[in-house]
């Protein structure tokens, strides 16, 4: 299994090209079971997630095509044309849903356009269980029949989806982008209430609109949706990475460096900046992307995640590593996923001075984390202790860094680009 060693204590200094978004090009590509035309997506990252997504595709009858990567990995990334002019099967099965939960996404265009769908429940995850119940209930309220039957969902609308008012109890960012899809072929007016507000809600109703879709409210908290006879093809460009964009914010300040991060846009990080700018930390927009800086010391910042426009809990563990390296205490509160702390006791080995209570963490920043061989427990966690790693004195050894691949395309390289020492060593 491949680990990643890293050598701390080198500001970085240099650009970062930022691709797009993983967490909006996926809804995007389950879109593409809308129509039976062409939808051409670029700036798609080359990522795990991507390729597990593609795959289900494939499985369900999608035609895929792939040209181009930009040069050297810059942030204009790949395009897919996705084309399903016939869908040669419902079934999401087990061995491909389990890899990502996302693919839970192929539920509502699938319904919505073929009256049916047989998708593996995904189960739980290391950061919590997440239910799709939410999904579930709303495509019942547009007279779906649903059926939970061996592990999986079974759905049925033979006389199609039909429009409804819907109210999400708490804001589910899949939940809307399911029920999204699957109204933009229902018959009558969808009206979606407490939807998500995340850019990559956006993104996917943008290109959806693009498609032919009739949406109203978007970027807004109700989105009504009038439902059309058929979708058509369109071509998109990917939003870029916001936490991507965060991630690697954060490497600049743990480090004490300055970095172009080329490709990517301040309105995307809001909270997130104004948390940095507290902290100290130096953001500013140029022509080509944001620059971040940190000059001088840096200051303990509390924080709570919350539903954007608040702080991202996709940005709370690295956060976290970034709290710990600066001068005084912090409360850091997790309000959106459960066992989303497990990258604490790796950040203690490190030198880290966090206590958790419940939902909250108390972390006093030390004058220095030092290197140690830790082990990665998901996506979000790993680049925290990369972060870490970066700041450290001495060696940091990460360990089951596979969790990386599904969401930071390049890492090793667009990282040692701008000074750090890092490298990936294959396991046997």
């Amino acid at each position: 299994m491949d680990r990643i060693v890293i050598r701390g204590g080198k500001p970085l200094h240099g650009t970062i090209p930022i691709g797009g978004a993983k967490n909006a090009a996926l809804p995007l590509m389950a879109a593409a079971l809308l129509t039976d035309e062409t939808l051409s997506l670029s700036n798609l990252p080359h990522l795990a997630d991507i390729s597990s997504m593609a795959n289900l595709l494939v499985e369900l009858g999608v035609d895929l095509g792939m040209n181009g990567h930009a040069p050297n990995g810059g942030h204009a990334g790949r395009t897919f044309d996705l084309g399903c002019p016939n869908i040669k099967s419902t079934t999401a099965p087990y061995d491909l849903v389990r890899k990502m939960r996302a693919s839970v996404l192929v539920l509502g265009p699938l319904v919505a356009r073929h009256g049916v769908a047989r998708v593996s429940l995904p189960g739980g995850c290391a950061i919590g269980t997440r239910p799709v119940d939410l999904h579930l209930t709303a495509l019942e309220q547009m007279g779906a029949e649903i059926e939970l039957t061996q592990g999986y969902i079974e759905a049925r609308a033979p006389q199609g989806l039909k429009g409804g008012k819907i109210m999400f109890p708490v804001v589910t960012v899949g939940g809307t982008e399911n029920i999204l899809m699957a109204a933009t072929l229902a018959e009558g007016e969808t009206v979606l209430g407490n939807a998500a507000r995340e850019p990559e809600v956006i993104d996917l109703a943008e290109c959806l609109v693009a498609m032919g879709a009739k949406i109203d409210g978007i970027g807004t908290d109700t989105l009504r949706i009038q439902g059309v006879d058929s979708l058509h093809g369109a071509h998109h460009t990917v939003v870029p990475d916001r936490i991507e964009t965060g991630s690697y914010a954060i490497a600049a300040a743990i480090t004490g460096g300055n970095l172009l991060l080329e490709g990517t846009r301040l309105d995307l990080i809001g909270s997130l900046a104004d948390t940095l700018r507290k902290a100290g930390v130096e953001i500013t927009e140029e022509s080509g992307g944001l620059r971040v800086a940190r000059m001088n010391g840096l200051h303990g910042v509390d924080m709570m995640t919350e539903p954007y426009p608040g702080f991202p809990t996709d940005m709370q563990a690295q956060a976290m590593a970034l709290m710990a390296t600066a001068e005084g205490a912090s409360m850091i509160t997790e309000t959106i996923f459960e066992n989303r702390f497990m990258h604490v006791p790796e950040l203690c080995r490190m030198g880290a001075d966090i206590n958790v209570h419940g939902a909250s963490a108390i972390v006093r920043g030390v004058g220095q984390l030092s290197g140690a061989p830790v082990m990665a427990t998901d996506l979000r966690a790993s680049m925290s202790l990369v972060l870490a790693g970066l700041a450290a004195g001495g060696e940091t050894e990460i360990n089951r860094v596979y969790h990386l691949d599904r969401g930071y395309e390049r890492l090793e390289d667009k990282l040692s680009a701008c000074g750090a020492l890092i490298e990936r060593v294959k396991g046997a």
